[in-house]
């Protein structure tokens, strides 16, 4: 009964315009900003270094670098306070949490994205087939 009760709260906050990303792949959150009186949206462009299972208690880590200064931030998966979440290029990664980017500075840092993998994928199948 009770388990029930927590369930159902829980899921009446549910976010139904969460838009399907995965970890490495490059997105821009816009975040409601509140300064005294006013709110405005401010955009939030990274890596999705993490993202966190569970109901609305899901969350999700973006990574930017900003002057050359590292800058995470975890954003709740099913707040109100974010817009909407563009997903801008999706990364081929093969691991759920990519905290081996905090060490890496410039190129080295850069996370392959989907369309790159496939082709390089086909180049070497062409490569290998012509061998």
């Amino acid at each position: 009964m009770r388990r029930s009760a927590i369930e159902y709260v829980e899921a009446k906050n549910l976010r139904q315009d969460v838009a399907q990303f995965r970890t490495g792949d490059s997105v821009r959150v816009h975040w409601k900003v509140k300064e005294g009186d006013k709110e405005r949206v401010q955009a939030f462009e990274g890596i999705v270094i993490r993202k966190t299972k569970g109901s609305n208690r899901a969350t999700f880590t973006v990574r930017k670098v900003s002057f050359g200064i590292g800058v995470e931030r975890i954003f709740p998966l099913h707040s109100p306070r974010y817009e909407k979440i563009d997903v801008l290029t999706h990364g081929h990664v093969r691991r759920k949490r990519l905290f081996y980017l905090r060490a890496l500075r410039g190129k080295a840092a850069r996370v392959e994205t989907r369309e790159e993998a496939e082709m390089r994928k086909t180049a070497q199948a062409r490569a290998s087939s012509h061998s």
